[in-house]
C-alpha cells in the first residue's frame, strides 16, 4: 500500500522543522518570518512528493477551510470561465480551493448560493452581484465576511470591489465608431438596473450628445430572463425597424452573439451593411468571418487583483481597508468595422 505522505515527511525532505512546513503550506510563511527561499524549497519538495494538506484536519484545528465561494451570473459564459480560471490559479497558489455558483442572474438563487456556502464555512467570497443582491452583501458585512464584488458594484456601498470602467470603455467604443464616419449608431443592451450595463450605456449616450447624433430611438433594451430564441427575435425586429442604423454596439458577448444570427438572418453583412462592436471578447469573434471588434476587459488583471484583496481581508481581519478598483478596456480593433 502506498504511503501517504505528511507534513513530517515534507520537513525531512526539505531539512526544516515540521512548525516551518505547517505555516508555509498554511499561507503563513512570510508573516512567521521564514525566508523566501526557505518557503520555495518547502513547496517544491510538497509538490514533487505531490502531497495535498489534510483541509479537514485543518479546519478542525484552526477554524478555517481554506476554501473561497465564487458568485458568478454564469459561469459558462466567456467572459466569467476566464475569470473563474484567473481566480481559481491565483486562490490554488494562495493554497486555496474555489467552489463555483452561478446565479443565472436570479436574486434568489443568489440568497440560496450564499446561505449554502456559509454554511460550508468557506473563508471569504468573490461575488458578481445580481440587481438585488445588496442586503445579501450588507449581511455579509455585517458577519464579518471577507467579500470583494467583481465585475459590478451597488453605489454607495461600502465594499472592496474590481470593475471594468465601463463608462469610459463604452465611450471609447463609440468614439471609435465616430472617427471611422459611422453616424447612426444603435446601442444593444439589457433593461436594469445593474450598474455596469447602465454605465455603458451613459457612456455611449455621453459620446453622441457631445456631437449632436443621440437618438433614444436607437437603443434597444431587452429583459435579460429571455430565451436566445426570443433575443434573436427582438433583435431583428428593432433592426427592420431602424433600417438607418449603419453601426451597432452590443452592451455584452452574448447580445452579439444572438446579434450575430439576428443579422445573418435578414440578410445583412459586416461591415458592408452594419459595422459592429461587443463588449467582452469571445473565441469565436476572433474565428468569425469577419472577425469582431471587441471592448475587451483585462481579465488577468482583474482576477489578480480581486483574490488579493481577499487574501488581504482574510489576513488582515477587521484592519483592512476597503478598495475600489476601476480598470481600462482595451479596444481591440479587428474587421467589423
Amino acid at each position: 500500500m502506498k504511503k501517504n505522505i505528511t507534513i513530517k515527511d515534507i520537513a525531512k525532505a526539505a531539512n526544516v522543522s515540521v512548525t516551518t512546513v505547517s505555516f508555509v503550506l498554511n499561507n503563513k510563511g512570510e508573516k512567521m518570518g521564514i525566508s523566501k527561499e526557505v518557503i520555495k524549497k518547502v513547496l517544491k519538495v510538497s509538490e514533487e512528493m505531490k502531497f495535498k494538506l489534510n483541509m479537514i484536519a485543518s479546519s478542525l484545528r484552526t477554524g478555517k477551510t481554506r476554501s473561497i465561494g465564487l458568485i458568478v451570473e454564469d459561469i459558462s459564459n466567456h467572459f466569467f470561465s476566464d475569470l473563474a480560471k484567473v481566480i481559481e490559479r491565483e486562490a490554488i497558489d494562495s493554497n486555496y480551493r474555489v467552489f463555483y455558483c452561478s446565479t443565472g442572474g436570479s436574486d434568489e438563487r443568489a440568497v440560496e448560493l450564499v446561505d449554502s456556502l456559509l454554511q460550508a464555512n468557506v473563508d471569504g467570497f468573490i461575488i458578481t452581484p445580481t440587481e438585488n443582491m445588496k442586503g445579501t452583501i450588507d449581511r455579509l458585512l455585517e458577519l464579518q465576511c471577507p467579500v470583494v464584488l467583481v465585475d459590478r458594484y451597488f453605489e454607495g456601498q461600502e465594499v472592496s470591489h474590481v470593475v471594468l470602467d465601463n463608462f469610459e470603455g463604452a465611450e471609447k467604443a463609440t468614439q471609435f465608431l465616430l472617427e471611422k464616419g459611422f453616424k447612426k449608431i444603435a446601442f444593444v443592451t439589457n433593461y436594469s438596473q445593474l450598474i455596469q450595463m447602465n454605465l455603458r450605456k451613459q457612456g455611449y449616450v455621453h459620446a453622441l450628445k457631445e456631437v449632436g447624433l443621440y437618438d433614444e430611438s436607437r437603443i434597444l433594451d431587452m429583459d435579460y430572463q429571455i430565451t436566445e430564441d426570443k433575443r434573436i427575435e427582438r433583435i431583428s425586429e428593432f433592426l427592420s425597424t431602424n433600417t438607418d442604423i449603419d453601426a451597432i454596439l452590443f452592451g455584452a458577448n452574448y447580445l452579439l452573439l444572438a446579434g450575430l444570427q439576428s443579422l445573418r438572418k435578414l440578410g445583412l453583412k459586416i461591415p458592408v451593411d452594419k459595422a459592429v462592436i461587443s463588449f467582452d471578447d469571445h473565441d469565436s469573434f476572433r474565428l468569425n468571418s469577419p472577425s469582431i471588434t471587441v471592448l475587451a476587459q483585462p481579465i488577468e488583471e482583474m482576477g489578480k487583483k480581486t483574490v488579493k484583496l481577499l487574501m488581504q481581508q482574510m489576513t488582515d481581519g477587521s484592519d483592512y481597508k476597503i478598495i475600489k478598483e476601476k480598470n481600462k478596456g482595451n479596444l481591440t480593433i479587428r474587421e467589423s468595422v
